[in-house]
């Protein structure tokens, strides 16, 4: 979704002992490792040997895996390896000729390009007439933080409450909002909220366009709050959406957790390197097997093999290498490591469709998308960082409830000043606007599966998209509410004819047959490694993340999601890995208590 080109007191004594301390780890560190970890962070300058041996192995750079690289080694007697199927996201160290990645109005060019992405397609989907659906994933450093529309949304706070109520003990909101919090650095200071000392920054949009304020106004005549902040006491209602952009660059998790560690001694990071299996003595996992260069290697871990490869990758590895359905597995040839009959179930994901309108005046941003302005726009970002093209553009949103008795809000809007057609695959073809909207809680549930044993196959991709009558009634109303908000007088002087779904489209049977041509994902697959209760039969990890019915093996990302957020994911998943790193590192849970969250003063109505 993108559019334009495409307090601390100080001790003497205290820092010496750190100070010495320091000296006897790096001293330990130097006796432990000898040479093998060089000055270069290049795994392939290591020892020519096809095996190595750490720590601990994690698979999968992306938003998860470059918390995990840079928390766990934080440590310098703590050894891992981080390996990633995708290339670096610079080049020749330079975020400039990767301005695809780094550029954040860019980001069209890298959803639609297989050499950052996983260029995932699901199975037709027999409740949407068919339509065989387009899911990109990342495929780089920074995995899909480096092709994401840069919004920051942590979702609501009784997501994390349900989680807990799910099975996931110990990630309810108080448990959770500390890590939202240690991640982050949001530009306008730190509050009960915000963090204001992480490596993640977060910043409101710079732009002032007209149709930004119009959007809010329009929401507000609608009879809808105003929110200053989604993310922090109160979700429901519009306002300024946050967004991972720093200094005009998008801030993945590469630029955020990964460059900062990334000249550690005790941390080695591959590039186009795809696991193939993971090595098990028994059902302890000692390692995984990986080609690169076209050539077999083994990575050892001494303690744990951590998986970061996100809501279709991770499953797919459990799967190839023994754990899963043991019925599915055995017809495939698989040997069977541990029968976990809940990886690749659970699939979640969220639809949205485009409500578009044509604008009466050139304030859109098509003007910015003609050759010539797009040189201008993108040479001035070369330059400085600023401009139209220093962000994503999807800078004002909303949440609502869809219908009274809901209690929090389970719609979500994003506005763009702006029209996309086909994932930004075709070019827009006139001044308009148009909101993502769509349903954050659907009751359709799917799954995935092997479809072969070779590891390059994607594997079979079922989201059983629109399957229940409340996914069916939810994305009425919101083509309806999106209609109400658009008709107030705020837009008036903007307002042209609607492009999408066009006047045309009024009964429900109609709005429905437009949902069924036009919706897609919004990009956010997860919950297929559930995290549950052992005695849960569907779970695949226990709240510790560790897989179920195996030793030394967790997954962390937005797999282990029990249900899904209501709201983006990037947030939440580097908040799991965050509170994972925690975890695996044997150290008390943050907790903040009685953090107090907006509710409605009644439910009688939907607004």
């Amino acid at each position: 979704m993108s559019y334009l080109i495409g307090v601390r007191c100080y001790s003497p004594v205290s820092e010496m002992r750190q100070a010495a301390g320091a000296l006897l780890r790096a001293r330990a560190l130097r006796n432990v490792l000898g040479s093998r970890f060089p000055a270069s962070r290049s795994l392939s300058q290591l020892s020519p040997g096809t095996a190595s041996s750490h720590n601990y192995v994690i698979v999968g750079a992306g938003s998860a895996g470059c918390v995990l690289a840079s928390r766990l080694t934080e440590d310098p007697l703590r050894t891992a390896l981080l390996l990633e199927a995708g290339p670096k996201d610079t080049l020749l160290g330079s975020k400039r000729l990767m301005w695809k990645i780094h550029m954040p109005a860019a980001l069209t060019y890298n959803l639609c390009d297989e050499k950052y992405n996983w260029y995932y397609h699901t199975r037709p989907q027999k409740h949407m007439d068919n339509r065989v659906m387009y899911w990109p994933r990342g495929r780089v450093w920074g995995g899909s933080s480096s092709l994401n529309a840069m919004v920051y949304i942590r979702g609501h706070a009784e997501d994390y409450n349900r989680w807990s109520r799910e099975g996931a003990v110990g990630w309810d909101y108080e448990h959770c909002l500390p890590y939202f919090k240690k991640a982050q650095t949001h530009e306008l200071g730190p509050d009960q909220y915000r963090g204001g000392n992480g490596p993640l920054y977060v910043s409101r949009g710079k732009t002032n366009n007209p149709l930004h304020h119009a959007f809010l106004e329009a929401a507000q005549q609608a009879g809808y709050p105003f929110t200053d902040d989604m993310n922090g006491y109160q979700q429901e209602g519009f306002g300024w959406m946050d967004m991972t952009v720093h200094k005009g660059q998008r801030w993945s998790t590469a630029s955020a957790y990964l460059r900062p560690a990334i000249s550690r001694p005790n941390l080695s990071i591959t590039e186009k390197t795809i696991v193939t299996k993971i090595l098990f003595q028994g059902t302890k996992a000692i390692g995984v097997e990986y080609m690169e260069n076209g050539q077999s290697k083994k990575a050892f871990a001494s303690q744990e093999v951590i998986l970061s490869g996100g809501a279709i990758n991770s499953p797919q590895l459990l799967m190839l290498s023994g754990i899963g359905n043991a019925d599915d597995l055995k017809k495939l040839g698989i040997p069977v490591v541990s029968h976990l009959p809940g990886v690749g179930q659970n699939l979640r994901d969220h639809l949205e469709v485009y409500v578009q309108q044509k604008c009466t005046k050139p304030i859109t941003l098509y003007n910015a998308q003609k050759p010539i302005n797009m040189v201008k726009i993108g040479l001035e970002w070369l330059w400085k960082f600023t401009g139209e093209g220093a962000t994503a553009h999807l800078e004002s949103g909303g949440f609502i409830r869809s219908q009274a008795g809901v209690p929090h809000p389970d719609i979500q809007f994003h506005f763009l000043p702006s029209q996309v057609i086909d994932h930004g695959r075709v070019p827009s073809t006139m001044e308009a606007y148009q909101v993502h909207v769509g349903p954050m809680r659907s009751t359709s549930v799917g799954w995935l599966k092997l479809k072969t044993t070779n590891p390059n196959d994607h594997p079979i991709i079922e989201p059983n998209y629109m399957s229940t009558e409340r996914d069916i009634w939810e994305f009425r109303q919101c083509v309806k509410l999106t209609r109400e908000i658009f008709a107030q007088k705020a837009f008036e002087k903007f307002c042209g004819p609607e492009i999408q779904p066009g006047n045309h489209v009024q009964s429900d049977k109609e709005i429905d047959a437009f949902i069924r041509q036009k919706a897609d994902s919004a990009y956010h697959p997860s919950c297929t490694c559930k995290m549950g209760q052992p005695a849960d039969s569907t779970a695949v990890v226990d709240p510790q993340t560790k897989v179920i019915g195996v030793e030394n093996l967790r997954v962390v990302d937005a797999s282990i999601m029990p249900s899904v957020v209501s709201g983006n994911l990037n947030a939440p998943t580097i908040m799991i890995a965050e509170k994972a790193a925690d975890i695996i590192k044997g150290l008390p849970p943050l907790h903040e208590r009685n953090v107090p969250v907006y509710r409605p003063k009644t439910l009688e109505t939907q607004r």
